[in-house]
C-alpha cells in the first residue's frame, strides 16, 4: 500500500533524561534530539528564543569595513545604490536596507535587473548604470559574490563595492572594500544559513547599533520573515529567531504597502503562519520577477496609501495566477513527457526543455517534479541559441556538486546543494545531459529515489494531551531544518468507511486507537479510500493539523504514511 521508506527514530536515553530535566513530554524530548538540540541552553534559544538572542553582526568578517563605509558616505551625502535580485529574498533586501539607510539619513537609489532580459546576478556592463546614477557606493544584496568584473570597473571608476551576499563564492573573490557573506571561509560567521535577508539585516543590525537606534530593529523582522522563509533557507539559529519573532510582528503591520498585500491574500485580521508566508505572500512578491519585473514589488512597499497600493498588490495577484496557469501547462507537459518516454524508469535525474516553457517558471515546476518522482530534475527554457535552466534536488544528491563536475559545458552556473540555475549554448546540451546522467548514475543509489517518510517518535492516541499540544506548537516554525514532527501510531481501528474527497483526490477516515477517536485525512491519496476498510488495524505517520470551523479549532491527523 505505501511503498515509501518509513525510518523511525528510535527512542534514546538522553531524551529521557533531558524530559526529565526540563520538564517536557518525552516525544518533544525526542523530536529535540532528532534536530540535534540536545543541551538544555540550545533548547531554551530553540524554545524561546528572542531578539536579544542574536550574535553580534561584527562577528562577520568584514562588518567593521562595511559600517565605517556606509556611515561615511551618508555623512558625506554621496549617493548610494543598492543592487538587488529579482526573488522575495532580493527586494526584500533591497526595501530593508532602502528603507535603514534612508532614516538614517543616506542619499539612496536601488537597481534591480529583468530576469527575462538581463538574468541573474550583476554583469560587468551593469557599472553603465552605476556610474550613469552617479554612485559612489554600490550595496549588492542576495547577489554580487561571484561579481569580479563588475567590482574591478567599479574601481577603475573610483566606486566602492560592499557585497552582502548568501551563496557559495567562485575560486576567487572580488576585490570589494567589504564581503558579508557567512560561507565565504574567512568570514568566521557562527551561522552559515542565512538568506539574503538575513545578511541584509546583520549590516542593518549593526548600523543601527552604532547610531543607538536599536529599538528600530524590530520593524524589520517582518521583512526578514517573509525572505527567509520564502527563500527557504534552513530555520535554525538565527533564521529561526527572525521568522518567529517576524510572523509575531505580522499581527501589527504598519506599511501600508505590506498590509495591502496581506488583504489581498485573504489574511487581513487572521494569525499568518509560515504555511501563509510560504504559499500566499511569497509567490505574489515573486511573481513580479518571474512574469514581469520585480520593480513592482519593491513599489508597493514604498507605497504612501491604499489608494496607490492596492492596485499594485492587484497586479501582482493577478500575475501570480498567470504563474500558476503557467506553471500547470509545463508541469502536465513534463509530466506526460516523463511517462510517455518512461524517463523515471531510465535515468536518476531528469533533464528536459522547451522553447516555449517560460524561464521564470521552470524551477517552481521542477521542485514539483522533484517531489513527484523523488529524484533531481532540472528544465531548461530555449532562446537566442541558448539554454536557461533551473534545478531542485533530493537531500541525497548534490546537484551543485553535480554541475561543478559539469562546469565546462557552462557559460554560467551557481546554486546550492538543492537548488542550481545554470546557462549553456544549446547545441551543449544533449552532451551536458550525458554527462549529468553519469554522474547521477554513481552517485545515486536505488534506495535514495525511493520516497523516505523520517518518523520523529511513536505516539498513542492517549498522550495527544492540551499540555503536549501546546509544546509541540513550541517547536514552530516549521520549515527546511525543523520539518513538521512526524509520529507513528500502530494498530489503530479503521472506524469508519473510508470516504473520498474533491472527486477522489483525498482520503477521509476515523481512527481508534486507546479509546480516543480522532480522524485522518490523507492529502493526494484518494486511492487509499478503496484500499482501507472499516474494521482494519492499520500503523499510521502523521503530523497534526487543524481546521477551523466557527471560531472553533478542531485537530485532525495529516497522514504521510499507512500500512496494514
Amino acid at each position: 500500500m505505501d511503498e515509501s521508506i518509513w525510518k523511525l527514530s528510535e527512542p534514546r536515553e538522553e531524551a529521557g533524561q533531558l524530559a526529565a530535566e526540563l520538564g517536557i513530554p518525552l516525544p518533544i524530548a525526542q523530536i529535540l534530539f532528532n534536530r540535534r538540540i540536545t543541551e538544555p541552553e540550545s533548547v531554551r534559544r530553540f524554545l524561546y528564543g528572542s531578539i536579544d538572542d542574536l550574535y553580534d553582526p561584527h562577528l562577520m568578517a568584514g562588518m567593521k569595513e562595511a559600517v565605517e563605509r556606509v556611515l561615511g558616505a551618508i555623512e558625506r551625502g554621496e549617493k548610494i545604490l543598492i543592487f538587488g535580485d529579482y526573488d522575495v529574498d532580493g527586494v526584500l533586501s533591497v526595501v530593508m536596507l532602502h528603507k535603514a539607510l534612508e532614516s538614517l539619513g543616506g542619499d539612496v537609489d536601488y537597481f534591480i535587473p529583468e530576469r527575462l532580459k538581463e538574468g541573474y546576478g550583476i554583469k560587468d556592463e551593469h557599472i553603465e548604470v552605476a556610474a550613469g546614477r552617479g554612485a559612489h557606493l554600490v550595496i549588492s544584496v542576495d547577489c554580487g559574490i561571484k561579481a569580479n568584473g563588475f567590482v574591478r570597473k567599479a574601481k577603475e571608476k573610483g566606486i566602492d563595492v560592499i557585497i552582502t551576499d548568501h551563496h557559495l563564492p567562485g575560486p576567487e573573490l572580488p576585490d570589494a572594500l567589504a564581503i558579508l557573506n557567512p560561507l565565504v571561509p574567512s568570514s568566521n560567521y557562527p551561522d552559515k544559513n542565512l538568506a539574503g535577508v538575513g545578511v541584509a539585516f546583520k549590516l542593518i543590525q549593526a548600523l543601527l547599533e552604532r547610531k543607538g537606534k536599536t529599538a528600530q530593529l524590530r520593524h524589520y523582522l517582518k521583512l526578514v520573515s517573509i525572505g527567509t522563509i520564502s527563500d527557504v533557507a534552513k530555520l535554525k539559529g538565527e533564521n529561526r529567531i527572525f521568522v518567529k519573532q517576524g510572523l509575531k510582528e505580522l499581527d501589527d503591520v504598519s506599511n501600508i504597502g505590506l498590509k495591502s498585500l496581506i488583504e489581498i491574500c485573504g489574511l487581513k485580521g487572521k494569525k499568518i503562519s509560515e504555511g501563509d508566508v510560504g504559499f500566499r505572500i511569497g509567490p505574489r512578491l515573486n511573481a513580479a520577477g518571474r512574469m514581469k519585473n520585480a520593480d513592482l514589488a519593491v513599489k508597493l512597499f514604498f507605497s504612501e496609501s491604499m489608494k496607490d497600493a492596492l492596485p499594485l498588490a492587484r497586479i501582482l495577484d493577478k500575475l501570480n495566477s498567470e504563474r500558476q496557469t503557467t506553471e500547470d501547462k509545463i508541469y502536465t507537459e513534463a509530466y506526460e513527457r516523463v511517462k510517455m518516454k518512461d524517463f523515471d524508469k531510465r535515468y536518476k535525474i531528469l533533464i528536459m526543455g522547451n522553447e516555449e516553457w517560460h524561464p521564470g517558471v521552470i524551477g517552481i515546476v521542477a521542485s514539483k517534479l522533484k517531489d513527484t518522482f523523488y529524484r533531481p530534475v532540472i528544465l531548461f527554457s530555449y532562446g537566442d541559441g541558448k539554454a536557461r535552466g533551473s534545478g531542485r534536488s533530493i537531500s541525497e544528491f548534490s546537484l551543485i556538486d553535480c554541475l561543478k563536475e559539469c562546469q565546462n559545458y557552462f557559460l554560467t552556473y551557481g546554486g546550492h546543494e538543492l537548488a542550481v540555475g545554470c546557462t549553456l549554448e544549446r547545441e551543449r546540451l544533449p552532451a551536458f545531459k550525458q554527462a549529468a546522467n553519469a554522474v547521477a548514475e554513481s552517485r545515486i543509489t536505488d534506495e535514495d529515489i525511493r520516497r523516505k517518510i523520517p518518523i520523529d517518535a511513536r505516539l498513542g492516541f492517549k498522550d495527544i494531551s492540551g499540555s503536549f499540544l501546546e509544546y509541540l506548537s513550541l517547536l514552530s516554525p516549521f520549515g527546511v531544518g525543523n520539518p513538521h514532527p512526524v509520529f507513528l501510531t500502530e494498530g489503530a481501528e479503521v472506524l469508519s468507511p473510508p470516504q473520498s474527497l474533491k472527486e477522489g483526490k483525498h482520503a477521509k477516515f476515523l481512527l481508534r486507537q486507546s479509546g480516543r477517536i480522532l480522524e485522518a485525512i490523507g492529502w493526494g491519496k484518494g486511492e487509499w479510500a478503496s484500499r482501507v476498510r472499516k474494521g482494519d488495524r492499520i500503523d499510521v505517520a502523521y503530523g497534526f493539523q487543524f481546521s477551523s470551523y466557527r471560531g472553533e479549532e478542531k485537530l485532525y491527523l495529516s497522514l504521510a504514511g499507512l500500512r496494514k
